[in-house]
């Protein structure tokens, strides 16, 4: 109930307000049924445009840490992200990648939307990163199309590290929906997840006209970090 009142009520018309979001193609976004929404990751406000936009409640596979944050800050933050339709996924361990897999089939086996970000976090210089196949998995395994989403300027509005967004319009692009029915039964090969994983990645990357990276983004993000540490040790104390 309260994820109608934050949409429609709360936080809906007020970020509708704000950045005037320019909305493409959400004809392509089923009207019921099961399906997922694959989009790029470029932003924390990502999280609530794109549902705001969108008619039907959409779920999100969500970091854990959104989640378990110490206080009354962490509590408060926990259940805002419940209360948007957000279900934490455990991201550290083997058996990660498959437990976000079962909430996600989870999801989808009760006909609802499934929003996931195939990049796994967000992207710390605004390009395009490689997708992880959890995304194509599901997608073979439940039987539904895959929506392409692009968001467009909220790089800009809220790179990392910045708390406050910036006003400035956005765009919301979806794509024709990705039939991947003549991959069924095929979900355990690998070569066929990386396959669909490349086509939905190469789908959002042409809605978004962002620079690709052929690798992963958390890959890219330690690495930049340990440049960093290199470059600006902290001092012996």
């Amino acid at each position: 109930m309260f994820y109608y009142v934050l949409k429609y009520v709360l936080l809906g018309p007020l970020l509708r307000l704000l950045f005037r979001p320019k909305i493409e193609g959400l004809d392509h976004v089923p009207d019921d049924g099961a399906a997922i929404v694959a989009g790029n990751h470029l932003s924390f406000s990502d999280h609530f445009l794109m549902p705001a936009i969108i008619k039907r409640r959409i779920t999100f596979l969500a970091k854990a840490e959104y989640f378990t944050g110490p206080g009354l800050k962490g509590r408060l933050t926990a259940a805002f992200f419940r209360s948007a339709g957000q279900i934490p996924v455990d991201r550290s361990g083997k058996d990660a990648g498959r437990a976000a897999i079962r909430e996600g089939l989870g999801v989808l086996s009760k006909g609802e939307l499934l929003g996931i970000y195939p990049e796994g976090t967000r992207s710390h210089d605004g390009r395009l990163y490689k997708g992880k196949v959890g995304v194509a998995a599901m997608a073979l395994e439940a039987q539904v199309p895959v929506v392409p989403c692009a968001m467009v300027g909220t790089f800009e509005i809220q790179p990392p590290g910045q708390v406050v967004p910036r006003i400035k319009r956005v765009t919301i692009r979806f794509g024709e929906p990705l039939d991947f029915s003549r991959y069924a039964g095929m979900e355990n090969e690998k070569a066929v997840l990386r396959a669909v994983t490349d086509e939905i990645m190469y789908a959002i990357l042409g809605l978004s006209g962002q620079e690709y990276v052929d690798r992963y983004a958390a890959e890219a993000k330690a690495e930049q970090a340990q440049e960093r540490a290199k470059k600006f040790p902290r001092k012996l104390r």
